[in-house]
């Protein structure tokens, strides 16, 4: 009988041990940075540190990723309430119907994230910035940024 008690005990720790594993691999393969790419703009997103996700956006986003982008900042809100930093600097710009998408998203998710860090690299996105900024009306939750240090600054310090 204690045989049957010994074994038993191993098989616990052997299924407890695999699903440890199980969890520090989920946890690993979350962390990865997400990539998503069309003919014409790229987005990356990462958690350089927790509580913090980094959205990097390369291109002109015309809308073919459709509701991707939404789906893979789900991962990071499903974590807690970030600080979310969009890197823009490499964008030349955004339809107008993903802007529109975009302040949709942003005013429906506002008490999902703690504050949204913005860097435009060009004129035409921080113009297209400040419009989302006062269609949704988030105040001080939302910063633009034109100066890539003054971004990195804010960046390192919520990390």
């Amino acid at each position: 009988m204690a045989g049957a008690g010994a074994a038993a005990a191993v098989a616990i720790a052997g299924v407890a041990g695999r699903e440890r594993r199980r969890h520090a691999l989920a946890r690993t393969m979350a962390d990865e940075p997400v990539r998503l790419e069309s003919v014409h703009a790229a987005f990356t997103l990462a958690e350089p540190s927790p509580g913090v996700v980094l959205v990097t956006i390369t291109g002109h986003d015309t809308g073919e990723l459709g509701d991707a982008p939404f789906q893979a900042l789900e991962k990071y809100l499903a974590r807690g309430k970030p600080d979310i930093f969009v890197d823009a600097r490499d964008t030349v710009g955004a339809s107008i119907d993903v802007s529109a998408a975009w302040a949709s998203w942003l005013l429906g998710n506002k008490d999902r994230y703690t504050r949204l860090h913005l860097l435009a690299g060009s004129r035409y996105v921080q113009v297209t910035a400040k419009f989302v900024h006062r269609f949704t009306e988030l105040g001080d939750q939302m910063r633009i940024y034109t100066d890539p240090a003054a971004f990195e600054q804010a960046l390192r310090g919520r990390d």
